[in-house]
């Protein structure tokens, strides 16, 4: 039985681990072929190769090119590759999901404080918000300009409840997740005469190597755990699933949201839950 993403094309912003990485395999579960843009060191080579040999042990295409996805430079070399691999110049070719899952940024606070010594820097800021937000329009630009996103296609920006939740490194990166969530809006109306929806999956706190690198993750897991009505984190299979689910429609009329993908974890922190 054909599946309903069967044969399409997936391009993942930050495929080789965390949600990026889950949602590369989840959707090679619907036959989905995938191509992905991550940004690692030597050390992980084996890894990366290891999960190339798993996507297509699901019996589809996979490419993972290792690169700064927040780079000009990036997006010149490779978008007329993905036009080739995807065959954007047929009927029916191109990209038919775009995730950006890019988590890297500065991890420093506004002010000095003991423990501290060093305030955020305009450099730090500027290259958190050109990596986790604006990359978004640069990437959504260009892939229209090559005609790769259509009729059909989604887009899918990762961000989190620190647009409105407060941790005492987290204010950069917290700014960069709310011109995220901007970005969308404005890209969905730009993008809903051509059919493209876009939106923003607002995932569970999930237990990620991006999130343990937030100095005081170690409390903020055991209260999320505790405020979630599943009794658990959110995993990146469960935004994976979300994903598939969201994409198997042609339709754009469900565009420029914010969509939490959390087991009702919020909720339940806002109320009186357990």
């Amino acid at each position: 039985m054909l599946k309903p993403l069967e044969g399409s094309w997936c391009l993942v912003l930050g495929a080789s681990s965390g949600i990026g990485r889950a949602v590369a395999l989840g959707l090679a579960n619907e036959g989905v072929n995938i191509a992905g843009v991550h940004f690692d060191t030597a050390a992980r080579a084996e890894e990366v190769e290891q999960l190339v040999v798993d996507l297509r042990g699901r019996g589809v295409e996979a490419h993972l090119f290792n690169a700064n996805a927040a780079a000009r430079a990036t997006r010149e070399r490779l978008i007329p590759e993905l036009a080739e691999l995807t065959g954007g110049t047929r009927s029916g070719g191109g990209i038919r999901i775009l995730v950006h899952s890019l988590a890297f940024g500065t991890l420093v606070p506004f002010l000095p404080r003991e423990g501290w010594e060093k305030q955020l820097t305009p450099r730090q800021l500027e290259m958190t918000l050109d990596v986790m937000a604006h990359s978004l329009v640069y990437w959504t630009q260009d892939l229209c300009a090559y005609g790769l996103l259509r009729t059909g296609s989604k887009v899918y920006a990762l961000t989190s409840a620190g647009t409105s939740q407060h941790l005492p490194s987290y204010g950069p990166v917290s700014a960069a997740k709310s011109a995220l969530e901007s970005h969308v809006r404005q890209l969905a109306c730009e993008l809903a005469t051509s059919g493209i929806a876009v939106n923003a999956l607002r995932a569970g706190t999930t237990d990620t190597p991006a999130l343990r690198r937030i100095p005081e993750h170690t409390g903020y897991i055991e209260r999320a755990a505790e405020n979630n009505p599943h009794g658990r984190l959110t995993r990146p299979e469960d935004v994976a699933d979300a994903v598939a689910l969201l994409s198997r429609t042609e339709s754009s009329w469900l565009t420029g949201n914010t969509i939490g993908v959390d087991g009702a974890e919020l909720h339940a922190a806002a109320g009186a839950w357990g």
